[in-house]
C-alpha cells in the first residue's frame, strides 16, 4: 500500500480519496498504522441480556454480573470486560457495554461467565470484584462472526453448567458498531488550462488534498491518480468522509503538480476551499484560480478547476452488509499435480498422516474455511481440483473434489476436508498446473449469482504448490472476473518459485491488463505463500490472506451503488 508521503511503485496511482469503488483508504491507514493501530479492524460494542437465571439467593433473587473473555489459540482466556451488578434481578439487562474489536480474518471466540455477586461484595468496584468468592451461575459461548452475521447482530446462548449440558437460562448478545459518522462527499475534480511545466510534453498532472491542523501545517488526505500529457485533465471520483475533512466549513488545501518519475514533483498552482465552497462550485459551474506564489511578483493564476460532480452519501461498511443479509460463499480449488509428490510418500505435500497432522492443503483449507464459513447461511461449498487425472484416464483443471459427475457442492468444511481425501485415493496426480478453467467455473457461477440478483460475494480459494503455465489466460480470466462479486486467495505451499504469483495479486498499484488491453475494474486477488510467511514469523497465513477482503467486497458493492438490504435508498440520492 502506498501512503501520501512517498511516491512508491511508481506514484501514479490514487491514494486516500479513493473512488467510491475502493474499499480502503491508504492516507488514513498510514496514520493510524503509525499509531500502532489496525484500519481494517472494526471497534463494535457488545450489549448484554439474560433470562432465567439460576436463583442463588434464599430470601432474594440473584445479583448478577457478566464478565467476557476471549479465547486464545492456547485455549487461555483474556478478560475483555465486566458488567455491573444488577441487584435481585433474574432477567438482568445490564447497561455497560464491552468493548472488542472485530476481525473479519480471525475466528474470535468469546466466552461469557455469569456470577451472582455476593451481597458484601456490593460497594467494590466490579473490576476489583475476586471471581472466585462469587457464585458462578453458568457460560455460553459463541464466534464474534456468529452475532455480526445476524440480521439485527442480536445472538441468543444457552447458559449452561462448566461441567455439563444443564440450561441455567440464556444470554442475548447485541453488537453495535461504535459510532462513527458515515457522511461522504463524492467528487470529480477537472482542471482547464493548466501551466504546462514540461519543456517536450505535456505536464503530468495530479491533486494533492490536506487539512489543516490546528497546531500548525497540514495533513494530506487523498491524492489522485496521475493524468499523464495533460493540460486539461478529468480525474477519478474522489471520496472524502467526515472524518478526514472534519467539518464541511473547515479550509483544505488543494494542490495539483506535475508528476515526475523522479518524485521531485512540480508545483503548478493551489488553492483553499472548504468542502461548502467546493459545493458552490459545482452548484454555480464555476471554476476556481489556481495561483503561484512567485517572489516579488505577486501570485500568478496557473490554470482553473472545476467541481464536475459532487455527491453527500452514506459510506456504509463491511459490517452493515454482512448484518443486512448479504453472504460470503466460499470455494476451494485444489492442486493434484505430480510436483506435489506421490501422497503415499511422508514427503509429499499430500500426504496424510496417519497421526491425524494436517498437510499444507489440510491446513490452507481447514483455517481459512472456519472463518468464511459463518458468512454462508447453508454451509454448502463448492469444491473441486485441477491438474489431476481421473479414473476415467483424463486430465482435468476442473473436477469435483466429491467424485460426483454433477454436484460439486459437498456440507462445511468438515465436507471439504473429506472430499479432499476421497479424491487424493481416487485421482492420480498429473499436470500441468493450470488456473483458467477453474477461475472461469467460479465467475460463471457469481455472474448468475449476479443475474439472479442475489446479494452474495463469492471467495474462491486456490491451493498450488506450482509455478502456473497459462499465465496470460488466467491474466485474461482475472480481467473479466474482476467485474464480478468474487475474489480470488491463492496459497502457494511447498518450495516452487512464486513469482508468476505476485504479478496477479497486482500489490504495486497496477492493475491487471488482459491479453486484449482491458484493464480489471479491480484488484481481486490475494496470494500468500505459506512456507515465507511462516519463515518470517508475519503471522497466521489466514489472516495474510483474508486482510484485503473486506475491501475487496467493498470495492465492488461501492463501484455499483449496492446499498445494504435494509438501508434507505433515498439517502442515495445525488446532492
Amino acid at each position: 500500500m502506498g501512503n501520501c508521503f512517498s511516491d512508491v511503485k511508481g506514484g501514479q496511482q490514487a491514494i486516500g480519496g479513493t473512488s467510491a469503488g475502493e474499499g480502503h483508504n491508504d492516507a488514513v491507514d498510514f496514520f493510524f498504522k503509525a499509531r500502532g493501530q489496525q484500519p481494517l479492524y472494526t471497534p463494535i460494542q457488545l450489549s448484554l441480556s439474560a433470562s432465567k437465571l439460576l436463583d442463588c439467593d434464599i430470601t432474594s433473587k440473584s445479583d448478577p454480573m457478566a464478565v467476557v473473555y476471549s479465547k486464545k489459540r492456547d485455549g487461555k482466556l483474556e478478560e475483555l470486560g465486566r458488567t455491573e451488578v444488577i441487584l435481585n434481578n433474574l432477567n438482568p439487562a445490564w447497561v455497560r457495554k464491552i468493548n472488542i474489536t472485530y476481525q473479519f480474518e480471525t475466528v474470535q471466540t468469546l466466552i461469557f461467565h455469569v456470577y451472582d455477586v455476593d451481597t458484601k461484595y456490593h460497594n467494590v468496584p466490579v473490576k476489583e470484584l475476586q471471581l472466585k468468592s462469587q457464585d458462578f451461575l453458568g457460560e455460553a459461548s459463541c464466534v464474534v462472526s456468529e452475532i455480526v452475521t445476524k440480521r439485527d447482530r442480536s445472538l441468543t446462548l444457552n447458559i449452561k453448567a462448566s461441567h455439563g449440558l444443564k440450561n441455567l437460562g440464556t444470554l442475548i448478545v447485541h453488537a453495535e458498531e461504535t459510532a462513527v459518522s458515515r457522511n461522504v462527499v463524492e467528487m470529480t475534480f477537472h482542471c482547464k488550462n493548466l501551466e504546462n511545466k514540461d519543456l517536450f510534453s505535456k505536464s503530468d498532472p495530479f491533486l494533492r488534498i490536506s487539512r489543516f491542523m490546528e497546531m500548525g501545517g497540514s495533513i494530506p488526505i487523498c491524492k489522485t491518480e496521475v493524468v499523464n500529457n495533460n493540460l486539461n485533465p478529468v480525474w477519478k471520483s474522489v471520496s472524502l468522509t467526515m472524518q478526514q475533512f472534519m467539518s464541511k466549513e473547515n479550509p483544505l488545501l488543494i494542490e495539483c503538480f506535475d508528476f515526475n518519475s523522479s518524485g521531485n514533483h512540480v508545483l503548478i498552482g493551489k488553492l483553499q476551499k472548504s468542502i461548502s465552497e467546493l459545493e458552490t462550485l459545482y452548484r454555480s459551474k464555476a471554476g476556481a484560480n489556481l495561483i503561484s506564489p512567485s517572489s516579488g511578483l505577486g501570485h500568478h493564476e496557473k490554470g482553473k478547476i472545476f467541481i464536475e460532480r459532487y455527491v453527500e452519501k452514506q459510506m456504509y461498511s463491511f459490517l452493515d452488509y454482512i448484518s443486512s443479509g448479504f453472504e460470503l460463499n466460499f470455494m476451494v480449488s485444489v492442486d493434484f499435480t505430480a510436483s506435489n509428490g506421490n501422497p503415499q510418500s511422508p514427503d509429499s505435500l499430500h500426504h496424510i498422516h496417519p497421526l491425524g497432522h494436517l498437510n499444507a492443503y489440510q491446513q490452507a483449507i481447514l483455517e481459512v474455511g472456519e472463518v468464511i464459513q459463518f458468512y454462508d447461511s447453508d454451509r454448502r461449498f463448492n469444491a473441486w481440483g485441477f491438474g489431476g487425472r481421473l479414473p476415467n484416464g483424463s486430465v482435468s483443471h476442473c473436477f469435483n473434489l466429491n467424485g460426483s459427475l454433477t454436484d460439486f457442492e459437498v456440507e462445511g468444511v468438515e465436507g471439504i476436508m473429506a472430499a479432499y481425501a476421497s479424491a487424493l485415493r481416487n485421482v492420480v496426480l498429473a499436470g500441468p498446473t493450470l488456473f483458467g478453467q477453474v477461475i472461469t467455473k467460479a465467475a460463471e457461477i457469481a455472474a448468475h449469482s449476479v443475474s439472479c440478483r442475489h446479494a452474495k460475494y463469492y471467495v474462491l480459494l486456490i491451493i498450488t504448490d506450482g509455478v502456473i503455465t497459462d499465465l496470460q489466460e488466467t491474466m485474461d480470466c482475472l480481467v473479466r472476473a474482476s467485474d464480478l462479486p468474487l475474489s480470488i486467495l491463492v496459497v502457494g505451499v511447498g518450495s516452487a518459485d512464486f513469482k508468476a504469483m505476485e504479478i496477479l495479486d497486482a500489490d504495486n498499484g497496477r492493475r491487471l491488463e488482459s491479453s486484449t488491453g482491458r484493464i480489471a475494474t479491480r484488484d481481486i486477488v490475494q496470494f500468500v505463500p505459506m512456507r515465507q510467511v511462516l519463515h518470517d514469523g508475519g503471522g497466521s497465513v489466514v489472516q495474510a490472506l483474508l486482510e484485503e477482503l473486506p475491501s475487496q467486497f467493498l470495492s465492488y458493492v461501492r463501484s455499483r451503488d449496492i446499498i445494504p438490504l435494509n438501508a434507505d435508498p433515498a439517502n442515495e440520492a445525488d446532492s
